[in-house]
């Protein structure tokens, strides 16, 4: 029987976000008792939470969320398990050649590094990334999605970007901020397949937007 996994963050008052990037508040706008019905007050930026990057994040000149196909938000996924990094590794090619076998052109590439344990904290700013090396190995397999269970896909805090600027110059979408990547990765190890879904809001001209980032696991027929 299949299963679904949600694998995105509660959208909550101070919640982390991105060095530089706007606060999140969540506040009631509108209650049942005074006003007939319930609504939320919202601000936050389009890279809060779990959220996608569109290629316009990182250059002007590339396509915006709007800009992109519906496919590059729903695939299969395929999990490079690399739970167990110490802070700020590296993810190499080397790293993912487990991984890079199963890729087809259309595959999610989902990098577990268990670091969502650290969200909230301090030590999630020191999670492991992705070398532009192995940006280029994935592009290379014709994989157009990539998603992290971290901040960023390139180390936090330097203002140049390499990896983002591989996979988004290729037109890919990176999704971040993941979360529950280890159910993924131990579906993946026992034989399951798995779907992923990221859908995200649809803001005009935008540079990214949150997600409901969810996976649906399906175990192969004995």
């Amino acid at each position: 029987m299949e299963s679904w996994l949600d694998l995105s963050v509660p959208v909550v008052t101070g919640m982390p976000v991105y060095p530089g990037d706007p606060e999140v508040e969540v506040s009631r706008a509108l209650r049942v008792a005074e006003h007939g019905v319930n609504v939320l007050r919202l601000h936050m930026g389009s890279q809060s939470g779990t959220h996608v990057d569109a290629p316009y994040h990182v250059d002007e000149a590339w396509p915006t969320l709007d800009d992109l196909p519906l496919d590059r938000f729903a695939g299969s996924a395929v999990v490079a398990d690399v739970r167990g990094l110490p802070a700020r590794a590296p993810i190499t090619p080397d790293l993912l050649s487990p991984a890079l076998g199963l890729l087809r052109p259309g595959s999610i590439l989902l990098l577990a590094t268990g670091w969502s344990r650290y969200w909230g904290t301090e030590d999630y700013l020191a999670h492991p990334w992705l070398t532009p090396e192995a940006a280029e190995t994935v592009v290379a397999a014709g994989v157009l999605t990539v998603g992290i269970d971290a901040l960023s896909v390139d180390p936090t805090g330097p203002v140049d970007l390499p990896s983002h600027r591989v996979l988004c110059g290729a037109g890919g979408v990176i999704a971040e901020n993941l979360t529950g990547l280890g159910g993924v990765a131990d579906a993946q190890a026992a034989g399951c397949s798995t779907e992923v879904f990221l859908f995200p809001l649809r803001l005009a001209g935008a540079d990214g937007g949150p997600v409901r980032a969810t996976a649906r696991i399906t175990p192969h027929a004995p």
